[in-house]
């Protein structure tokens, strides 16, 4: 039952007031089997719950799919296979192999403001295309400008001037990371910096990039996980939507919003 059906019918007389509260409750989550989707962390926080799918097999994954397009119209997943992607048929699902994303819906705004997504290497891409195609999925409008490490630092130059006016600039980098520093210390948006596990023996998988991005010189500059494009891509969605406009889009509730609607 819907929440406005729940108020409705409390308001009508037709339940009391604890059923009421029952009902309101049940609403919030949907379970999935295996899973219980927070279905208002969109009105909360402004972005859905997206489902990582790496480690859930492609019945798993397909339930929960189908419990959220039931919901919404739309989900997106991580870290998917193909196998999880064959498990979806008749969703009209679009799988991405690269970036490893699934999607059902989304991307309906994809004009919107603007992030940039800049790779070091050709290697990083399946880490940057997860970040844009993350911000696209949300609403993002996105630019790429893949392969233009500190190695043959001209190539960042030549688009430095594309990134100007980005709410947020997203940079990927293995190796030793020193991309978003260069960066931030060229351009005004916030970067937000993305090691990879690209690299040889004494990288560690990204410890080294990460090291290094965490110690950055270069203000402005904010580092997520290793390999971690998807919360990339979503903290510039976020940021780009306040950019945008946030008088006419904010992307949640407030906190005395939120007080009045329990206290109802």
């Amino acid at each position: 039952m819907k929440p406005d059906a729940v108020l409705d019918a409390f308001a009508a007389g037709k339940i009391t007031r604890e059923e009421a509260k029952g009902l309101l409750m049940a609403s919030l989550v949907t379970s999935a089997g295996c899973a219980k989707l927070d279905m208002h962390r969109q009105q909360r926080t402004g972005g859905p719950e997206v489902i990582y799918c790496e480690g859930k097999t492609p019945e798993q994954v397909a339930a929960i799919f189908e419990a959220a397009v039931g919901h919404s119209g739309r989900v997106l997943g991580t870290r998917a296979d193909r196998k999880h992607f064959e498990a979806l048929s008749g969703m009209g699902a679009k799988y991405d192999p690269v970036s490893r994303l699934i999607r059902v819906g989304g991307g309906e705004d994809a004009a919107r403001g603007k992030v940039v997504v800049v790779s070091a290497g050709t290697s990083d891409l399946p880490v940057a295309e997860e970040a844009a195609g993350t911000a696209e999925y949300l609403g993002s409008r996105v630019e790429r400008h893949f392969d233009c490490g500190v190695a043959g630092i001209h190539r960042l130059f030549a688009v430095l001037d594309e990134m100007t006016d980005a709410a947020a600039i997203i940079a990927v980098a293995g190796m030793e990371g020193a991309l978003p520093s260069v960066l931030g210390g060229l351009v005004s948006p916030p970067v937000i910096a993305v090691p990879t596990s690209v690299g040889y023996g004494a990288s560690f998988q990204g410890l080294a990039a990460l090291l290094t991005m965490m110690n950055s010189c270069s203000p402005g500059v904010a580092v997520v996980n290793i390999d971690n494009g998807f919360g990339a891509g979503f903290l510039a969605h976020k940021i780009n939507m306040r950019s945008a406009g946030a008088a006419t889009a904010r992307l949640g509730p407030t906190l005395e919003e939120m007080a009045d609607a329990t206290q109802a």
